[in-house]
């Protein structure tokens, strides 16, 4: 087969990387890619949310199938216009992908369904949002951005203050453009956070191994919210109990209220859940691999993935026996100095030899005149398999600093905890 995955981040290496084990897998193309993807699969330059120029692409070149791994080209309906004229595409249609392109939507949706979330209030309104945040009593609060935000449009507002100010970036100084036209004012919950991915394929549903994922920029949990700086996998807070109680409350009635709803899910969806002590609830639902998570979920993925690509097109999921490696992965990112605000593109890169142990990602990287430079927030991925987390993190710190560029910066708390 002739395949097509879409994005250029470490998330798109790590699928690039598991589809190239394929037999299934003749020829393997990403738009845009990276430099990274560049070693293992020929690199199309057409960005993402080119979506009339990757229809055109995969049609002129007779791609079999594309793999449609970010959230921008899967909530513009990316997927709609490749089946549209023929190709087989993976990941969910524009009507389901709405669960992560409007958080107003996903919040009623939970609502209308029994799913357990955070009380919440919806504001296309500043002066009906400002007026609540005023008269609240309850601090911290959530305020998320409506729309597709690139994982930052979250802010946890400790008091009043930070609520104001987080409230005017979003709808005044639109920081994160339209996105934040709308506002999600949300309780804040406290607990354990982890991850859950799961292939379905609208009846059957197949979750993989829990992770967790850290969101804020420095150690300690410290500075703002980013895309991920590091994870691991599987999550001890995952226990049978909550894994259980997640199924039957969450899991198994998104699916269930998707189909009803007519918006019936193909392709992989992340439940980001908190396990409270009133239950475990759903912060966030993606209609998509995470990233940092698919860096560390995918190396301990045992069948082969693009068996279950097509087995998940062509709705015979539940005919798949899905394998995971026992062990545990923990993934660390090597980021930019700025990020995620002030991001400075084009430093120089320098790469040690690494161990077999490790796997390196890239994510922000391109060739500029035969150099290999920085060219996002979010540079390189180091990813290790290991006998339990301590000792995949034991790896992977052991060989990080063979990575370097200036200003990078890296936690040196992931797994920790």
């Amino acid at each position: 087969m002739k395949i097509l995955v879409i994005g250029s981040g470490g998330r798109e290496h790590a699928i690039c990387r598991k589809l190239k084990e394929s037999p299934l897998t003749d020829k393997l193309y990403c738009a845009p890619g990276n430099a990274g993807i560049a070693e293992i699969a020929e690199i199309v330059p057409i960005k993402a949310t080119e979506l009339e120029k990757i229809v055109a692409y995969a049609k002129e070149n007779a791609i079999d199938l594309v793999f449609v791994a970010p959230d921008d080209p899967l909530a513009a309906g990316l997927v709609d216009m490749l089946e549209a004229e023929g190709v087989k595409a993976f990941g969910p249609r524009k009507n389901a992908a709405i669960i992560e392109g409007s958080k107003a939507f996903s919040k009623a949706f939970m609502m209308r369904h029994g799913i357990p979330t955070a009380k919440y209030e919806v504001f296309d309104n500043y002066g009906k949002a400002r007026a609540y945040l005023e008269s609240a009593e309850d601090f911290p609060v959530v305020l998320k951005a409506d729309g597709l935000a690139l994982g930052k449009g979250v802010i946890i507002c400790p008091d009043r203050d930070s609520a104001f100010k987080a409230l005017d970036d979003m709808m005044l100084s639109k920081v994160f453009g339209g996105a934040g036209n709308t506002v999600v004012i949300e309780e804040f919950l406290t607990g354990r956070e982890m991850t859950v991915l799961a292939f379905t394929d609208g009846k059957c549903v197949k979750c993989m191994p829990a992770s967790q994922d850290h969101k804020k920029a420095y150690d300690g949990d410290k500075g703002l919210n980013t895309g991920g700086m590091g994870a691991f996998a599987p999550t001890p807070v995952y226990t049978p109990e909550i894994e259980r109680e997640t199924l039957e409350t969450i899991v198994y009635p998104t699916i269930k209220g998707l189909n009803e709803e007519g918006r019936t899910f193909k392709g992989v969806i992340y439940f980001g859940l908190m396990a409270t002590d009133k239950g475990v609830k759903v912060i966030e639902y993606n209609a998509r691999f995470g990233d940092p998570e698919t860096q560390v979920v995918l190396p301990l993925l045992k069948t082969d993935l693009t068996e279950i690509v097509l087995a998940v097109i062509e709705e015979r999921l539940d005919a798949v026996n899905i394998e995971w490696d026992k062990r545990a992965a923990l993934t660390v990112v090597a980021a930019s100095g700025g990020y995620p605000e002030n991001v400075v593109k084009g430093y120089p890169i320098t790469l040690g030899k690494f161990t077999p142990d490790v796997i390196l990602y890239h994510a922000g990287t391109a060739y500029k005149d035969g150099a290999l430079v920085t060219s996002g927030g979010r540079v390189f991925a180091l990813t290790a398999l290991g006998s339990d987390i301590a000792d995949a993190r034991k790896k992977v710190y052991a060989e990080i600093d063979k990575i370097s560029f200036k200003d990078m910066r890296y936690r040196k708390d992931i797994g920790i905890k």
